[in-house]
């Protein structure tokens, strides 16, 4: 299994885009953190909805390279979210993905995304990936 500092160095190489930070991962989980910026809040003084789901879908990335390996070609074939209440503007995003099922050929997960400060999820997702032939899921 990759550590917290491979999976940071990857992404950093592979997806330099990222913005979410790892803060903890194992083999079946991983918490992101969101920073959240005045370019992620919509009129309201809400984080917009593509912020929340873009970190879900990272968090869900990272769990899946824990679990299957530095794989940069898996892929997201589908993602559904919740928007459970609105996050506090200007507080981080946490984002707690669970691996449900590492198979062959797709991993899928669960993701709760929190925002600072609010003891309740925002924000609930469930997202499979597809890991390319060859590769080491188990």
């Amino acid at each position: 299994m990759p550590t917290l500092t491979e999976i940071s160095a990857f992404l950093a190489e592979v997806f330099p885009q990222s913005r979410g930070i790892i803060e903890a991962v194992d083999e079946r989980s991983c918490r992101l953190r969101y920073r959240v910026g005045e370019a992620d809040l919509r009129p309201g003084g809400t984080v917009s909805g593509p912020t929340t789901m873009a970190l879900a879908d990272e968090a869900l990335y990272v769990a899946t390279l824990a679990a299957v390996g530095l794989v940069p070609l898996a892929v997201t074939t589908s993602l559904n979210i919740n928007f459970l209440r609105k996050p506090a503007a200007g507080q981080d995003l946490v984002a707690h993905c669970r691996l449900v099922k590492v198979g062959r050929v797709l991993v899928v997960g669960d993701v709760l995304v929190y925002s600072e400060g609010i003891e309740a999820p925002v924000a609930q997702a469930s997202g499979t990936y597809s890991i390319p032939p060859g590769s080491t899921a188990a």
